[in-house]
C-alpha cells in the first residue's frame, strides 16, 4: 500500500492542519484518527466555521437552551461553546505538542471579528481568551490589519501565542514579521523566556485568484499583447504571491536580527497557507496544496481538500520552484492595470466583513435558540 500523501507532507517539512472544527469530530474519535492515520498536526477555526458547525448540526442545541435558561446572552453562549471545542481539540493534540517540543499540535480561536480595527479591544480580548482557554497549545487569532499589528507585538511580548490571520499582501507580511520579532525582542529585553512563544502568519491564498482572475479574463478576451501576458498570469497570482512571501520569510528569519533571538531559543514565525480550498471548479482541487509544499510551513485545509489530497495528492517540495517566474507574474500586473496592493487591501476589507457577517448571523441564531 502506498504511503498516505498527507503523511508524506511531514517528511517534506510541511505541517498539515485542518481548517474546521465541530464537537462531533472530537466526541466520535474522528479527530484522533486524523492525527494518527493522516499525520494531522493542528487545527484552525474562525467565526464562519463555528457558525457552520452550530447551525448545521444539533450537537449544541441542548447546551444553548440550557445556557439560555440561565440567562446567558448570545456572545456568552458562543464563547462557552467555542472555548469548550477548542479546549477539547487541544487535548487531543496535546501529545503531539509535547512530542514536537511545541512546534505543532495547536488549535486556534479568533478574537471577535468586530475588533479588527480596535487595537486595545483586540489586545484585551486576546488576553482574556488566552487566560480562559488556559492551554499552552492554542493560538489566539488576530487579524493582520494596521490596527492589529501593535496588538500582535504586545501579545507576543506578553508570551501569548498568536495566529496572525487575514494576511494577503507582501508589504503587510513584512510588517507582521516585524511585529513578531519586535515582540520577541521586547520580551527578551525584560529577561522573560522566549522559547515557548509561538506564532504563525496565515497568508490567505485562493481568494487572491478569485479576485484577480476575472480582471485577467477581461484582458484575455480583448486580445493583443496584454492578452498574452494576462493568459500567463491567469490562475498564477495567488501562488506567485505565496512563493514570494516565502522568500521574504527566508530573508527575515535567516537574518542577523533574528539569529540573535534564535540563540536565546526564539522560534521562527512560520508561514501558514490559509484559504487553500479551491474556489474555481476549473482548477485542481489540490492546487493550493501541491504548489506550496516547503520546509517550515503549514497548510490549513478544509475537510474536503484534506480528503482530496489523501486521495490523489502528489507530494513534492515545489515552494521554491519557479521563483523567478513567480516574480515575473507579480511584476507584470501593473502593466495590466492591476495594482496588487489595492487588490490585497480590498481582500483584507472583504475578509473582515466575511467574518463579521457569519458572526452576527450566529449571534442571532444563538439568541433565538437560547430563548426557545
Amino acid at each position: 500500500m502506498s504511503q498516505n500523501p498527507l503523511k508524506q507532507l511531514g517528511t517534506l517539512g510541511q505541517s498539515i492542519w485542518l481548517d474546521y472544527i465541530r464537537r462531533d469530530l472530537m466526541s466520535s474519535g474522528r479527530l484522533r484518527r486524523l492525527i494518527e492515520e493522516d499525520g494531522l498536526r493542528g487545527m484552525t477555526s474562525n467565526p464562519s466555521i463555528f457558525e457552520q458547525a452550530i447551525v448545521d448540526s444539533h450537537d449544541y442545541d441542548e447546551d444553548i437552551r440550557a445556557m439560555g435558561l440561565q440567562g446567558k446572552g448570545a456572545e456568552a453562549i458562543y464563547e462557552t461553546i467555542s472555548q469548550r471545542d477548542v479546549q477539547s481539540a487541544a487535548g487531543e493534540f496535546r501529545p503531539l505538542y509535547d512530542s514536537t517540543g511545541g512546534k505543532d499540535g495547536y488549535v486556534s480561536l479568533e478574537v471577535n471579528p468586530h475588533l479588527a480595527h480596535d487595537t486595545n479591544g483586540t489586545t484585551e480580548e486576546a488576553r482574556r481568551l488566552w487566560a480562559a482557554l488556559n492551554r499552552p497549545n492554542v493560538f489566539i487569532k488576530v487579524p493582520a490589519t494596521a490596527d492589529g499589528l501593535p496588538a500582535i507585538q504586545q501579545l507576543i511580548a506578553e508570551g501569548i501565542n498568536v495566529n496572525v490571520t487575514l494576511l494577503f499582501g507582501l508589504p503587510r507580511y513584512r510588517q507582521v514579521a516585524e511585529a513578531y520579532i519586535a515582540g520577541i525582542e521586547a520580551r527578551a529585553a525584560q529577561g522573560k523566556p522566549v522559547k515557548q512563544v509561538a506564532s504563525v502568519a496565515s497568508f490567505f491564498v485562493s481568494r487572491i485568484d478569485t479576485l484577480v482572475d476575472p480582471l485577467l479574463e477581461k484582458l484575455m478576451a480583448q486580445g493583443g499583447q496584454q492578452a498574452d501576458v494576462a493568459r500567463k498570469a491567469h490562475g498564477q497570482v495567488a501562488i506567485a504571491s505565496a512563493k514570494m512571501a516565502y522568500q521574504v520569510y527566508k530573508e527575515i528569519f535567516g537574518g542577523d536580527r533574528f539569529r540573535k533571538l534564535a540563540a536565546q531559543g526564539a522560534r521562527v514565525q512560520r508561514l501558514l497557507w490559509a484559504s487553500t480550498g479551491t474556489k474555481n471548479p476549473d482548477y485542481s482541487d489540490v492546487k493550493y496544496v501541491e504548489a506550496l509544499i516547503g520546509p517550515d510551513t503549514v497548510n490549513t485545509a478544509p475537510l474536503e481538500t484534506l480528503n482530496a489530497y489523501r486521495d490523489h495528492g502528489e507530494p513534492k517540495a515545489r515552494l521554491e520552484q519557479d521563483v523567478e517566474e513567480a516574480r515575473w507574474v507579480l511584476e507584470r500586473l501593473p502593466e495590466l492595470g492591476i495594482g496588487i496592493d489595492h487588490v490585497t487591501r480590498q481582500l483584507e476589507d472583504e475578509g473582515v466583513e466575511k467574518f463579521n457577517q457569519p458572526f452576527d448571523k450566529l449571534m442571532d441564531t444563538l439568541a433565538r435558540t437560547g430563548k426557545s
